[in-house]
């Protein structure tokens, strides 16, 4: 993990108690393959290691969940069983979805993150328009993981024409089964999907082992309620490298690394804009908080970013809360040092000065602007300096 000394004595220095905030809507988690791809095996896993995590699953029956395993605590609605630790598992077909979901996000259950198994239930490109135009206002979409067989590559693009088109739309590709496939073919099979779905991460597993931490914060098992704090994520990251994971010698998530930022500056929201866009393949998720200080945006925005998939959303600060960006970035064979320097690069030391535009690459990442009075969305456009800024901190300037 990397981290740079100031930057961990300014969260020592800005410590504050914890504020209640109000509750923030649950993320939902697509997951997809075709049939044998894994993706059961690759649930189960992440049923088995959530920590104190509270998760919602929807799947079409229980018989491929390992409720057996998970202690049955008994049945909550006609549909769905109540597993160990708080989770709930729905059975249910398309038609049923929106209702279950309604369900799950109720805050009787306190769900942290809701999983679907879209098999039988709907084609991808139509679970992500059901879920970005859903009214409930208590989820939002959390991208789309594709779970790819390694060792049946090309027998399921020939015998599903429609696989390169869920690919396209992944936001985190999932290789599995690489234990059955040689170094010079899995090479081979990462090129074509780097070629089928350009700038979208691709995780290697074996027996769908990948860290939680990609795809939800793990909470620990000591924690009942409550939002996960930051405070929580930084210690995670900080004790991941040392952490020793009882029965799980071995597993892949042991050769991700995490990367910590805290910056005091308010960041330049046309060169963090730039930074994400351009974040390497390597870098799975990125978590946390950014501060923009710009007239009219001064909220916090909490950072969402699972593979190429991006969301902000706007959030007050608690009272007496320190103006801080705070982000754990999350991958594997990424550079920490030339990481933080880039994210450095974006600090912007005058945000009072900057223009109402400069904000318009983050906010086409809002699913619900804060402020009903919100300029509209503009086409992207290209990463321009801020003249506002410090010219030595360009990125481009070197």
């Amino acid at each position: 993990m990397n981290s740079s000394q100031p930057a961990q004595q300014s969260v020592q220095q800005s410590a504050q108690p914890p504020v209640q905030q109000s509750p923030q809507p649950i993320p939902v988690v697509v997951l997809s393959g075709f049939l044998g791809s894994g993706k059961t095996t690759l649930l189960n896993h992440l049923l088995g290691n959530r920590g104190g995590t509270r998760i919602g699953v929807v799947v079409n029956d229980f018989g491929s969940i390992e409720i057996d395993a998970m202690a049955v605590a008994g049945q909550v609605g006609d549909s769905m069983v109540s597993l160990g630790g708080g989770c709930l598992c729905c059975a249910v077909d398309g038609s049923e979805l929106d209702a279950y979901l309604e369900k799950l996000s109720e805050p009787v259950h306190r769900i942290d993150v809701i999983v679907i198994e879209a098999s039988g239930l709907a084609e991808p490109q139509e679970m992500i328009r059901m879920l970005v135009a859903s009214e409930n206002p208590a989820i939002r979409y959390g991208g789309l993981v594709q779970v790819v067989d390694a060792a049946e590559f090309d027998t399921t693009r020939d015998r599903h024409p429609e696989t390169d088109r869920h690919l396209a739309v992944a936001d985190l590709v999932v290789l599995n089964k690489t234990d059955r496939v040689d170094a010079a073919e899995r090479a081979r099979i990462e090129g074509e999907l780097g070629a089928l779905c350009p700038g979208t991460p691709v995780v290697a597993a074996d027996h769908g082992r990948i860290d939680p931490e990609l795809l939800f914060d793990r909470r620990p098992w000591t924690e009942t309620q409550g939002q996960l704090s930051f405070e929580d994520l930084i210690a995670q990251a900080r004790d991941a490298d040392a952490a020793e994971h009882e029965g799980h010698t071995g597993h892949a998530h042991t050769v991700y690394e995490s990367t910590e930022f805290v910056s005091e500056q308010a960041m330049n929201p046309r060169r963090f804009i730039d930074f994400l866009d351009r974040r390497p393949a390597g870098l799975y998720r990125i978590k946390g908080y950014a501060y923009f200080g710009v007239p009219g945006h001064e909220e916090r925005y909490e950072v969402h970013a699972v593979g190429r998939f991006l969301r902000f959303a706007p959030q007050p600060w608690g009272r007496g809360e320190a103006r801080l960006t705070q982000l754990v970035l999350i991958g594997a064979g990424t550079d920490g040092p030339a990481l933080l320097h880039e994210l450095e690069a974006c600090r912007e030391p005058a945000p009072q000065h900057a223009p109402p535009e400069s904000m318009w690459g983050v906010l086409r990442y809002v699913d619900r602007p804060a402020r009903a009075d919100a300029e509209p969305e503009p086409e992207p456009e290209p990463y321009e300096p801020d003249p506002y800024g410090d010219p030595d901190s360009d990125p481009d300037s070197d």
